[in-house]
């Protein structure tokens, strides 16, 4: 049987944001059990007290150094250079037999043209195509025989050059996701290999997601 403690904790891992501020004590206990009082008294089908939450919540014990760990602030003060690329289209095209020979040929077609941007992910079902929209021609005409399930325009790369050890180090995507949700930036794509990490935003708020990325090394 369910205990409040642990519908509590639930709610709270499901809001990392608000699980961050309880762990920093910058957050209201009498307020906060108040929110969660129907929440909780939905998940035990039962009313709860706001007083009984309150306990559970003085309790809860958050993840240590959540956002606040050395490793992690160096990692973060170390990030390298962040490259912008605009002008992107984001094409989506559900997977088949054929696709891969058609991605192929495109890493041929752009091969010696170094200023093209080109990404390629390939998902269970679709797979997408991040490109420069001056190839917008040719990956409609190299592509036409496969389902197109989308296509985005305007859109725009922010590239970080993440440090070799980055892969051991917990909270490091959090951080750069959170601050670019406090600001309402939504993300378009996310791409990422092993020292490199980039998000694609819509040209609109480009400037304003890359002076967050800038001000998360200060």
């Amino acid at each position: 049987m369910k205990t409040i403690a642990a519908c509590v904790e639930e709610l709270l891992v499901a809001q990392p944001f608000l699980e961050e501020a309880l762990s920093r004590n910058i957050i209201n206990y009498s307020a906060l059990a108040e929110e969660l009082a129907d929440p909780v008294s939905e998940m035990l089908r039962k009313p709860v007290k706001t007083g009984a939450i309150m306990m559970a919540l003085r309790r809860y014990s958050p993840p240590k150094d959540l956002g606040n760990s050395p490793r992690l602030k160096r990692v973060i003060e170390s990030l390298g250079d962040i490259t912008v690329r605009s002008n992107l289209s984001d094409f989506t095209f559900q997977n088949s037999k054929t696709l891969i020979l058609s991605h192929s040929k495109v890493l041929q077609h752009i091969d010696a043209q170094s200023n093209v941007f080109y990404a390629f992910t390939r998902g269970i079902l679709e797979s997408n195509i991040i490109i420069s929209s001056s190839q917008n021609a040719y990956i409609k005409e190299n592509f036409k025989d496969e389902t197109l399930l989308g296509l985005k325009e305007h859109l725009s790369a922010i590239s970080i050059s993440l440090p070799e050890n980055n892969s051991k180090v917990t909270g490091l995507y959090y951080q750069i996701f959170k601050r670019l949700a406090w600001e309402g930036i939504a993300l378009y794509e996310v791409v990422s290999t092993t020292n490199e990490f980039t998000v694609l935003v819509e040209d609109e708020v480009v400037d304003k997601a890359f002076s967050v990325i800038k001000r998360l090394k200060s």
